[in-house]
């Protein structure tokens, strides 16, 4: 593998309840390298948000080092964070956080001008990734005037407005029914791949996992590669009697 995109050595955190210390993470490795998508599996409680949370720079570890594309973080100032994690990382999550004042086109405008961008150029990148997303037709509604799948279809593509190297996405299509999720992580996958995105998933859906490159499971402050399971051998030589 090349240089990593997101890179985390050994990093722990822990939370206080009252009296007790909570260990969520307890020594945690991981690299994702550039066009990798990785699964994050576990059960619910594990501290799978705690760890998208310290991929994407939204909270310090307690211990370790997170690197963003060779970087290291964990002495940059809230300033630093805050432009690394403006500049390198896109986040999706379960629920779409639209803003609902605004069309689709201008919700994925607005990041790209927080970053410095013109506001032509701007729209220009925005009606690209909404065409990319299949709502080229839609971009000048509102998000209540788009059904659920059509909202995190947006998601994904504010997420990527800014042409991050690391995508963090918190169970994108857990909001979503099983139809509409299976159209919204496959256009994801898609999305992802052909602009050689870095990706970190979280999700509890183990079909859904398994399409992805790689599975790490989140158990007991612990990150765990999780095999493949081998796929049914065919009925092969068999033939019916006669």
């Amino acid at each position: 593998m090349s240089e990593p995109v997101l890179s985390l050595e050994r990093v722990t955190r822990t939370y206080r309840q009252g009296s007790e210390r909570l260990h969520v993470l307890t020594g945690v490795d991981l690299m994702v390298g550039r066009g990798e998508i990785v699964a994050l599996v576990g059960p619910s409680g594990a501290g799978k948000s705690t760890l998208l949370h310290q991929s994407g720079l939204l909270e310090r570890p307690d211990g370790g080092e997170v690197r963003i594309l060779g970087r290291p973080t964990a002495k940059l100032g809230d300033v630093e964070r805050t432009r690394l994690r403006r500049e390198a990382i896109g986040f999706v999550y379960q629920f779409h956080h639209l803003l609902a004042d605004f069309t689709a086109e201008e919700n994925v405008v607005l990041p790209q001008m927080l970053s410095g961008t013109a506001r032509r150029a701007a729209r220009v990148r925005a009606a690209e990734l909404l065409a990319q997303v299949g709502l080229s037709e839609r971009r000048e509604h509102r998000p209540g005037k788009l059904s659920g799948g059509e909202q995190q279809r947006v998601a994904i593509a504010r997420a990527l407005a800014n042409r991050p190297a690391l995508l963090v996405a918190d169970e994108p299509t857990g909001n979503l029914d099983t139809a509409t999720a299976e159209t919204v992580f496959a256009l994801l996958l898609d999305v992802v791949r052909s602009t050689g995105t870095a990706a970190l998933i979280a999700t509890h859906n183990p079909e859904l996992a398994f399409r992805m490159d790689r599975v790490v499971r989140l158990e007991r402050g612990q990150l765990l590669a999780v095999p493949r399971p081998e796929p049914a051998r065919a009925m092969a030589g068999v033939s019916s009697p006669g």
